[in-house]
């Protein structure tokens, strides 16, 4: 038996999933500081709203096609036209109200981007470049703070919830549970 196998893992992770325990071993509560990634996280997570992660996850290529691979810089200029044409796509989650909300939270990244050097400053500034180890909960005092300031920018589905999935998927919050292989104390 491959040793990766006898590894504890969160709870939350489904074992019978490939893509969800790779997720899990290599992504989930890694410190990311490229844009890129720090936007195709707040895309995937906004989606996510009313659903399970491992939904969005199964999808996640499917939303790297519709979504020109994630680039935030031809999303913010996606029209009326190709918003219709993403509320078609069966293969992405297709709520309206969503995919407006990559646009409008692509333009904005851009602008933080460009008040802060980069998004990967503003978001790593709340907690002056540190991960927060933290178990057991949906919000925090951070999450609080940090969607306040992206709903002030003009963001869209980044209530505080939302805001803490994406602060423990881009490794700002380690949440592993303590006898996860990936805890870290």
């Amino acid at each position: 038996m491959d040793k990766t196998e006898t590894r504890k893992r969160c709870r939350w992770c489904n074992l019978a999933n490939p893509a969800y325990v790779a997720y899990h071993d290599h992504e989930w509560g890694v410190p990311v500081h490229d844009d890129s990634m720090l936007y195709e996280m707040l895309l995937l997570e906004t989606f996510q709203a009313g659903l399970s992660w491992e939904c969005i996850l199964n999808k996640r290529e499917a939303f790297r096609k519709a979504f020109d691979d994630f680039d935030y810089s031809r999303i913010a200029l996606y029209d009326e036209s190709k918003i219709n044409l993403l509320t078609q796509n069966k293969d992405i989650v297709r709520n309206r109200l969503k995919i407006k909300a990559a646009v409008t939270n692509a333009r904005a990244f851009m602008e933080i981007q460009g008040e802060c050097g980069s998004f990967d400053h503003y978001i790593w500034g709340f907690t002056s470049g540190s991960t927060i180890v933290e178990r057991g909960l949906a919000t925090s005092p951070l999450s609080d703070a940090i969607s306040r300031d992206l709903r002030h920018r003009g963001m869209k589905f980044v209530g505080s919830t939302i805001v803490y999935a994406y602060l423990q998927a881009i490794g700002v919050i380690n949440s592993h549970e303590e006898d996860c292989w990936l805890c870290k104390q």
